[in-house]
């Protein structure tokens, strides 16, 4: 196969005078096949309660327990004592903890409780605390994501999609499968182990499925998420730039 040119001529162009030449790039599959990373998946695992007997956390070590058994590694964020957005500066030890946490990941497991038709306040407030653009660096672009949810009630999606549209705002890319547990006082036993059930089957799938998009996805996820908007604005800056020093 010959190798392609991620500059296109001058001539594809033509029709397109919006465009700007130096900001276009056609996507070259050269650029999509992943370095060799040796080290294992890292994943953090986020879940949306405080309570002492917690289903999402329940859910969030069963799964984590597959991941692991999957070949990754993984850590659990427990979101206990975690200031409420803007209720703290931002080296607070727990916001520190959850930012350092995000940087170290190459993939995520959100999981939360559903109330009042919602995703849980103590799962939205961990998000909060990640900013969109962090300095340079944006914590949550082009990393893999996982939703989950569990219910007290009869199965339901409200806290998964609201997740996903989280997802998609903190520029992550976010795996097709997902998992909801409903009733989910009757899918785990005393000591917190989830139960063999259909809805398992279904974690174990997620977790499956993290892990194989994420080993894809590293590597490459910063060629994926490169956006010609964002080209587009900094090859103004230099060009700004440059202009002044001709002055």
């Amino acid at each position: 196969m010959a190798k392609s040119s991620s500059t296109p001529k001058e001539s594809v162009l033509s029709d397109l005078p919006n465009i700007l030449p130096a900001a276009f790039e056609v996507p070259d599959f050269d650029q999509l096949v992943a370095p060799v990373v040796n080290h294992k998946p890292r994943l953090l695992m986020l879940y949306g309660s405080l309570r002492e007997r917690s289903y999402s956390r329940f859910l969030t070590f069963e799964a984590q327990r597959l991941l692991e058994a999957f070949g990754a590694e993984v850590r659990v964020f427990h979101a206990n004592g975690l200031p409420l957005p803007n209720d703290a500066p931002d080296d607070h030890p727990k916001v520190q903890e959850l930012r350092e946490a995000m940087l170290w990941s190459e993939g995520q497991v959100w999981t939360s409780p559903e109330r009042h038709g919602a995703m849980s306040a103590v799962m939205k407030s961990q998000i909060d605390w990640i900013p969109l653009p962090g300095g340079a660096v944006r914590p949550t672009q082009g990393r893999t994501l996982a939703v989950m949810q569990v219910s007290g009630g009869s199965q339901s999606f409200n806290a998964v999609n609201q997740m996903r549209i989280l997802g998609r705002w903190m520029r992550m890319v976010t795996i097709p499968n997902q998992s909801s547990v409903a009733k989910a006082f009757q899918e785990f036993d005393e000591a917190g182990r989830m139960k063999p059930s259909s809805y398992y089957d279904r974690v174990v799938d997620v977790c499956e499925e993290l892990v194989k998009f994420t080993l894809i996805n590293r590597g490459v996820s910063g060629y994926l998420t490169s956006r010609y908007s964002e080209r587009k604005e900094t090859a103004a800056k230099l060009e700004e730039r440059v202009g002044l020093k001709a002055i």
